[in-house]
């Protein structure tokens, strides 16, 4: 069954054009990870984030969320993260409209 990651957070530095730039490479490490679909970065009015990847599997989802801290974790786009409102969940998709 797909799931979704689903994360809500608020820079601690930067604006959210450096961001974006600084994201190519966790865009790069999700693209070669077994079981990714698709990510969707989002800012809400208030200037927080949601960030929304779409995976095959709840265990692929899981699996990746784990690699990412080990590997992605210094990377400038999650260090410009603020890691005290940093939310993050996972959730199998029950219903899909294209």
């Amino acid at each position: 069954m797909a799931a979704l990651e689903l994360v809500t957070f608020r820079l601690a530095r930067g604006d959210a054009q450096q961001f974006v730039d600084a994201n190519a490479p966790i865009n790069d490490w999700l693209k070669r990870q077994p079981g990714f679909v698709s990510r969707h970065l989002a800012q809400r009015d208030d200037g927080s984030f949601i960030d929304i990847v779409y995976w095959q599997s709840h265990a692929a989802a899981l699996a990746a969320s784990a690699k990412m801290m080990e590997e992605m974790a210094q990377s400038e786009a999650m260090t410009m993260i603020d890691p005290m409102g940093l939310e993050m969940s996972h959730a199998s998709i029950r219903l899909s409209v294209d």
